[in-house]
């Protein structure tokens, strides 16, 4: 089975992966990708300062060859409109 690395880019910087995994096929690489970048905003929206703003991050996937994909996503926090029991 090919290895393939999932290097994470977000406002602090890149963080190159240095194992990999093996899978098996695209479809396993693209769901890899995906998890990886839910997790990673679960835990920007979690840790985010008060006045966040908009974030971006991405998962650069690369394999033997060279790139394979990249993920990206955008999100913003809008804490202009919290409820009064959030205060």
């Amino acid at each position: 089975m090919p290895r393939y690395y999932f290097d994470l880019r977000d406002h602090t910087g890149i963080e190159l992966d240095e194992e990999g995994l093996e899978l098996a096929n695209p479809r396993a690489v693209r769901a890899e990708a995906a998890k990886s970048l839910a997790d990673m905003t679960r835990d920007a929206v979690i840790s985010a300062p008060p006045a966040a703003g908009r974030q971006t991050m991405a998962i650069a996937v690369r394999d033997a060859s060279g790139p394979v994909m990249q993920v990206t996503l955008w999100f913003e926090i809008d804490t202009s409109r919290s409820s009064s029991r959030d205060r």
